[in-house]
């Protein structure tokens, strides 16, 4: 029919005209007038997929992110004890869920992700090395080790590559954390699925 011509022409014009500007996927498309909007009846869960006019789409549920904080000043538990994993006792924010109770964030999808954390020793004279571990392999490490302050941190931050159910967390590889480790925090993010 006349009106589905008419539909195809519009959409391959705007294929033109979109690929002569586009200078990457998260660049603005502005039209003017009426459009046609093109939905995939069959979308990949959480993947980005193009429409006709090469746009890229991503879905909702793409959101991931998490902040947690230690917000007493208690001495390690005897889940601490044993498996060094440094626990946070506050979850701030947990959008999607993925951040656990044990303090171990597990990968959703593949992506990009952005990790930064910052843990406070307290009156201690021994030095502290936190590593951020990837499914139980340090990938980054800080360390604190001032004897003539009461308080000092061990921080980092990086860029990960991560797969569907990877497991990061931060672990005490060297001294203790007697007197507690309060206002510690551990944050991350998806920055893109891949």
């Amino acid at each position: 029919s006349d009106g589905t011509r008419r539909a195809v022409w519009i959409l391959a014009a705007l294929e033109i005209v979109h690929h002569g500007v586009r200078e990457n996927d998260t660049e603005p498309i502005v039209l003017e007038g009426k459009c046609l909007v093109v939905c995939d009846s069959n979308p990949a869960d959480w993947k980005s997929s193009s429409s006709p006019l090469g746009i890229s789409v991503r879905a909702a549920n793409s959101k991931v992110a998490f902040s947690a904080v230690r917000s007493n000043n208690h001495e390690p538990s005897e889940m601490s004890n044993k498996t060094r994993i440094i626990y946070f006792d506050q979850v701030l924010v947990n959008i999607g869920n993925y951040f656990t109770l044990e303090s171990v964030f597990l990968c959703p999808r593949k992506g990009i992700y952005s990790f930064n954390f910052h843990v406070i020793k307290v009156y201690q004279s021994q030095t502290i090395q936190v590593n951020l571990m990837l499914n139980g392999k340090p990938v980054i490490s800080a360390f604190a080790g001032d004897k003539d302050v009461t308080r000092e941190a061990a921080t980092n931050g990086v860029l990960l590559h991560l797969n569907k159910e990877d497991k990061v967390y931060l672990k005490l590889e060297k001294g203790n954390l007697v007197g507690g480790w309060q206002y510690s925090t551990f944050s991350g993010f998806l920055v893109f699925p891949l």
